[in-house]
């Protein structure tokens, strides 16, 4: 792949480059430069240092003069829809009909005005709000309560402090994101600041205004609604400090924010009349139409995991909510769920959080961005460390919540010597990438497999009150953290890259809002702060409902839809035998992926591990799929495990892909071959939709796109 930027922010226009094939190769940097002539398998280049691929063969030019990347995203968008070339339009294609109501079809299609991909924070405020106005299916891949806000420990960020402000939370949140943090997100939350300001002022601060700002307000929804946080001895919220945060501003529940997040939330979805819960469905691809030069989303086709049958839903508004791809890694704090058989015991464990919506997206012709940010939370449990070993290595990692170095943990190596403030003059309260590759440094330089994470030194009863969830699990391997230090390590933890979205959640693809882990809306930036994540995912998931719902009322919903794309199959007609087969190699498939993510692209890269990574994912996904094809799958085929791998496939190209395009170091992106930051390069990655045409089957849909 060739790659080519246009440097600074003056008037620019954009001529020619040219790259041909799929893989990313070196990647050089043009200055002034115009793109003419694209090849459809894949041109790709810097658009204000933006890594994009390009969908279409068409000669165009234009002029980019935004200057924030929301605004610089819709231009291009427009751009793209007035001069790609335009698809066959069908004259006669008439709207859809309406339906007010849901329409339960008691086979395999399924009609509601809104459909939401996933259970967590995001996915449940967002339907308690678009129900009040139309049917909302919810679509969750285990039991509605797994996902990762029910894992997140340390709580959401917030100003309800006198002493703190919004400013303060929002210049916590550049720093920590490298200062790649979107401004216009900042910015859309201007409005909701005014009475703030000196005789009505307007604010024009940065993109991440909008959360920051809107944050105080959607946690007085929760509590609304009856999600009880911890309180302090004056009757006011507890506020926890973490690290990148300079003043006291996190909302907690103990240790366990997250569940009780997910438990209020839960309770008013099963009590909503227009809410219905569809448990075990594995989204596997959205369906999608062309409409001149639009993609537009109706649905999406999914996998009842327990009764091995496609169940299509047909929707007016789709919302993406499904987390992010944390086990492309073998190491991650994102959750793993059980399988269980007729006596409800476990049979089998799949993970949730393995890239679908990012990978379903990306074929669905949606923008992805910023997907080299992957963050390794610092302090994940050590197996190796503790008295009693487990009896077999987690896949999913204990999560030690940033709260506890905010608490006062200090970070020892086994010298018991502390390390931090060798890096840092933050200490353990720096942001979570530099201490993620502090901890690294240590380990490698003293060959040694964990650090030690200490908060022995505080009252035995504030740590139990505050940590009583990782004393619990702690103390079932012999460990009391009132007496000992705690073995950590880093672990795979959060996507701040994925679907890139507008400041109402809105894609390029019409009809499709995201939020979430799965969208990329820029307030993380390189590198995301703690806690701002459900914060985040709260803001966006409300943005998204007034967008969504004019939507909704302007669409009407033809229930001969469905037939638009031929239905995939199970593969029963293989026999348990091939299947069973399928399967085991599958799964040794996965953990070679996983095991290369973690050796060529984790918290330190280099060019030449990033190209090794890039040459050993491609050999292995063609392997993988010639091994499918012989053994008589088929394109159409699906499968929980084989869908997965596709999508876990999927998100690791783009993932590599993005951190080839970058040359320099910034936040969660460390190469040893740009170790520095470079202004020139403080620019967001974006990838655009290519060609699918002689693609990967995890680079196609299942079905062919429907053209009005």
């Amino acid at each position: 792949m060739t790659t080519a930027v246009a440097a600074g922010s003056s008037k620019l226009h954009f001529r020619e480059t040219v790259c041909r094939g799929q893989s990313c190769g070196q990647a050089s940097w043009v200055s002034g430069v115009t793109f003419k002539g694209c090849p459809q398998k894949g041109l790709s280049g810097y658009l204000f240092g933006i890594s994009f691929l390009v969908l279409s063969e068409s000669s165009y030019e234009f002029d980019a003069t935004a200057t924030t990347m929301s605004s610089w995203v819709s231009k291009v968008l427009q751009i793209q829809r007035r001069n790609f070339p335009q698809s066959s339009i069908n004259d006669n294609w008439k709207p859809l009909r309406a339906v007010s109501a849901s329409y339960l079809k008691d086979g395999s299609v399924k009609y509601f005005d809104f459909a939401v991909i996933g259970s967590g924070v995001a996915g449940l405020r967002y339907a308690l709000e678009v129900a009040k106005h139309g049917s909302v299916a919810v679509i969750t891949k285990a039991e509605p309560h797994e996902s990762n806000t029910n894992y997140a420990q340390g709580g959401v960020s917030a100003v309800l402090c006198p002493l703190d402000s919004v400013e303060s939370h929002m210049r916590d949140t550049i720093i920590a994101g490298a200062y790649l943090c979107d401004e216009e997100t900042v910015r859309a939350w201007v409005p909701f600041r005014r009475k703030f300001g000196r005789k009505g002022e307007k604010y024009g601060v940065s993109g991440n205004q909008v959360v920051c700002t809107e944050g105080p307000d959607r946690i007085r929804e929760l509590i609304a609604m009856g999600a009880s946080f911890d309180h302090g001895e004056d009757g006011n919220l507890h506020l926890a400090r973490e690290g990148g945060h300079s003043h006291h501003r996190i909302v907690h529940a103990a240790d366990m924010t997250g569940r009780e997040i997910e438990r209020a939330l839960l309770e008013a979805v099963v009590n909503d009349p227009n809410i219905f819960m569809f448990e075990h469905h594995f989204a596997i691809d959205l369906l999608t139409s062309q409409d001149g030069s639009d993609a537009v989303c109706h649905g999406v086709d999914t996998l009842n995991t327990e009764t091995q049958e496609v169940v299509r839903f047909i929707a007016k508004v789709i919302l993406l909510a499904s987390g992010g791809a944390g086990h492309i890694y073998p190491t991650t704090t994102n959750p793993l769920t059980s399988l269980f058989g007729e006596l409800q015991t476990p049979v089998d464990e799949f993970a949730v959080a393995t890239g679908d919506g990012i990978a379903m997206a990306h074929r669905a012709q949606a923008v992805i961005s910023n997907m080299e940010f992957v963050q390794f939370h610092p302090t994940a449990l050590a197996d190796e460390g503790l008295p009693i070993t487990p009896a077999k290595t987690r896949e999913n990692a204990f999560l030690i919540t940033e709260a506890v170095r905010g608490d006062g943990g200090i970070l020892y190596n086994l010298s018991m010597e502390r390390f931090m403030p060798l890096y840092d003059e933050r200490a353990e309260l720096a942001p979570r990438d530099v201490v993620a590759r502090s901890i690294d440094d240590q380990l490698k330089k003293r060959n040694e497999k964990y650090v030690l994470l200490d908060i022995s030194h505080k009252p035995r009863e504030k740590i139990l009150s505050h940590f009583p969830n990782i004393a619990a699990e702690c103390l079932k391997y012999g460990l009391d953290i009132t007496r000992q230090p705690i073995p950590v390590v880093p672990a795979a933890h959060y996507m701040c890259g994925g679907v890139r979205a507008g400041l109402q959640g809105e894609t390029n693809v019409r009809g499709l809002y995201v939020a979430g882990e799965v969208a990329c809306t820029g307030l993380h930036g390189a590198n995301r702060l703690a806690s701002n994540s459900l914060l985040e995912a709260l803001v966006f998931a409300r943005r998204a409902v007034q967008p969504s719902i004019d939507h909704m009322s302007n669409s009407t919903l033809d229930l001969s839809a469905s037939n638009w794309w031929a239905e995939p199959v199970v593969p029963t007609s293989l026999g348990s035998n091939i299947m069973n087969d399928v399967l085991s190699g599958t799964r040794k498939v996965r953990k070679e992926l996983q095991s290369i993510m973690w050796k060529y692209v984790g918290i330190v890269r280099s060019t030449r591990r990033l190209k090794t990574a890039e040459q050993r994912i491609a050999e292995l996904e063609a392997k993988w799929e010639q091994y499918l094809f012989q053994q008589g799958w088929e394109p159409t085929m699906v499968g929980l495990e084989a869908c997965e791998m596709r999508n876990l496939f999927c998100c690791a190209k783009l993932v590599v892909s993005s951190a080839l395009a970058r040359h320099e170091s910034r936040g969660l992106h460390y190469t040893i071959d740009f170790p520095h930051l470079v202004e020139s390069k403080r620019l967001p990655t974006v990838i655009f939709p290519c060609s699918p045409v002689n693609g990967t089957w995890s680079s196609r849909q299942l079905h062919n796109q429907h053209i009005h």
